[in-house]
């Protein structure tokens, strides 16, 4: 039986880079492939090959066993190849069915000038009904959840008769629910005969949904092994090059004094009446499912939201938080959820991007210290090993485990009490998260208290020292790091708690 698709000798090179060497792979008709590797191991450029975004500077490429040459988006898409980026690239202001077809809208026979809006609504109708989707063509993407944009793109592909489906971390803003009714329907669409090609950092979702994993490293397949016949340790081996004994590094740190106290933070129906403690050296882990109030508790405590009612306080003083300037310079440091929006200046330089937030202490009479400046950044990229030709290196170039350290090095930089961290890894390959796990442990060693949010529980099981739980604005259960497990966040999350200990939220404001 031929293979779906096969690689075969692909070379791809860019100034200074050889992205891609040597690559040869297959992958079989009504199968899924995991396609792993970390940040710059070539996966992004395989596939942008695959999809006809860029030309391979030699090799081949077969599909269903015939040699085909893709050198344009367009080609692939006539080949029954679709790529479903981590960026969603639908319209919102528009319908779910002028996204499906748009650009290749169904005419009225009649008047060929003029779209056949009643076919082309039956028609993406019918795509979503193929799928088992309780979504109406017209409805507008707008108003959709990310979950079921996420569907809608897949609509969108198989309406181009796709035998070839690459999904590029598509789970990223998804939650538990929504991650397993996009693996059923993955699962659906193999049953159907369709080929996935699945790019996830994250090896649970990989080993739970995987037909077959694929490695790649510095350009290279380092192997190719059926989910059921590897660990994930040998997984993480063979993308890092050594092995990775400790993924979640945790140093065993005394507990401090009270830092951060917040009382009653109220926000429409975000938060509705938080209280939480947190001391020195303490990492508090806020799980819960998306939605549950984690980001918007995290915006509260550093000003970027006002509330409607409740108390701050650090270091047993109230503190008022109008803007983040007022955080920061009282020591409150944020990492945001999304780095590339919200926490960094993409075509700044490493050191722009570090130093910006503490430019009154690297100036004098107005005018950077830039000697000042390259020193301090310089030791930040030593102590947090990012990997940068050079300080003025623009960060948009970095891969994404680097970025997020820039991010977590211009915070370091101002020697911050309390440090919150939403999603720290997310979009970051294995060998930079236990690079940030081993750098929160440290920080927390030095006295800093940290909060931090993640969707991954092995992650909040992994670096906390206490987990709270959030859901719809509350705060439903708090554990100790031995009293916790998968089983009881997930019954805290989604309502079903069974007498757990809510002790913050039980005390009076």
């Amino acid at each position: 039986m031929k293979p779906r698709l096969k690689f075969e000798h692909i070379y791809k090179a860019f100034p200074g880079v050889q992205a891609v060497r040597d690559f040869s792979l297959e992958a079989q008709s009504a199968e899924i492939l995991a396609l792993v590797g970390e940040n710059g191991a070539g996966k992004s450029t395989l596939m942008n090959i695959l999809s006809g975004a860029i030309l391979a500077d030699s090799g081949r490429i077969f599909l269903d066993g015939e040699e085909v040459m893709i050198d344009s988006p367009r080609r692939a898409l006539e080949l029954g190849i679709t790529m479903i980026h981590q960026e969603l690239a639908l319209i919102p202001q528009m319908s779910v069915g002028q996204n499906i077809f748009l650009g290749r809208e169904p005419r009225l026979s009649t008047l060929r000038a003029m779209v056949d809006w009643k076919e082309l609504y039956r028609l993406a109708q019918q795509e979503l009904d193929r799928l088992g989707l309780k979504i109406s063509a017209r409805d507008l993407v707008q108003d959709l959840t990310i979950a079921q944009r996420q569907m809608v793109e897949i609509a969108k592909a198989l309406s181009y008769k796709a035998r070839l489906i690459v999904l590029d971390e598509p789970t990223s803003a998804l939650s538990e629910r929504e991650i397993e009714t996009l693996f059923d329907l993955m699962r659906s669409l193999r049953q159907h005969g369709v080929t996935l090609i699945f790019i996830s950092h994250r090896l649970e979702e990989v080993f739970a949904v995987a037909d077959r994993i694929a490695v790649m490293r510095d350009g290279q397949l380092i192997g190719v092994k059926a989910a059921n016949e590897i660990s994930r340790d040998e997984v993480v081996e063979m993308m890092v090059g050594r092995e990775l004994k400790e993924f979640f590094p945790k140093a065993n740190v005394q507990r401090g004094a009270l830092v951060l106290s917040v009382r009653g933070l109220k926000r429409g129906k975000n938060l509705r009446g938080i209280n939480l403690d947190l001391y020195q050296g303490e990492i508090v882990g806020v799980a819960g499912l998306v939605g549950s109030g984690r980001s918007e508790l995290a915006r509260a405590i550093f000003g970027a939201d006002r509330v409607e009612a409740g108390k701050i306080s650090l270091n047993g003083k109230e503190i008022q938080l109008h803007k983040p300037e007022d955080a920061i310079r009282l020591g409150i440091g944020f990492v945001p959820e999304d780095r590339k929006a919200q926490g960094l200046f993409l075509g700044q330089s490493v050191r722009s991007n570090i130093v910006i937030s503490l430019l009154n202490r690297i100036s004098q009479l107005g005018f950077i210290r830039f000697k000042l400046a390259d020193e301090l950044v310089e030791k930040m990229i030593r102590q947090l090993n990012i990997k940068t030709p050079s300080v003025q290196q623009r960060v948009r170039n970095l891969s994404g485990g680097n970025q997020q350290k820039v991010v977590i090095a211009r915070w370091m930089s101002l020697n911050p009490k309390v440090l919150i961290l939403d999603e720290p890894t997310r979009g970051v390959d294995v060998a930079a998260k236990a690079e940030i796990h081993a750098l929160i442990s440290k920080l927390a060693g030095q006295g800093v208290s940290i909060l931090m949010i993640s969707s991954e529980l092995l992650e909040i099981l992994g670096v906390s020292d206490r987990i709270l739980v959030m859901r719809e604005g509350n705060i439903t259960a708090e554990f100790s790091r031995k009293e916790a497990t998968q089983e009881a966040i997930m019954r805290a999350a989604t309502g079903q708690v069974d007498n757990q200990r809510l002790s913050l939220q039980s005390q009076t404001v």
